[in-house]
């Protein structure tokens, strides 16, 4: 059994900005939070978003890179033809 609350500051408040896809956790009167929890959905965005990034950091390296910049064009092959033969190849 938890005891009483003696100081405002015991509390521990719960906010989220975005109507509960992510939740924080702070002390009652400080500034400092921490992420409490995470919903699904937000996750899949992040996911996606650093999937974006990483992509798109590729393509970028690739403008000065040939080897990568080959790979990318197989890729890129492999993909219309497959487009063409949803089967595989």
């Amino acid at each position: 059994m938890v005891g009483p609350v003696k100081h405002i500051s015991e509390y521990i408040v719960y906010e989220s900005p975005d109507g509960g896809e992510t939740v924080y956790a702070r002390q009652a009167g400080g500034a400092q939070r921490t992420l409490y929890s995470v919903s699904d959905d937000a996750r899949d965005r992040v996911d996606q978003l650093r999937q974006n990034q990483l992509w798109h950091d590729i393509r970028l390296a690739a403008l000065t890179n040939p080897t990568l910049q080959a790979a990318l064009d197989q890729c890129i092959m492999i993909y219309k033809l497959s487009e063409t033969d949803p089967d595989g190849l």
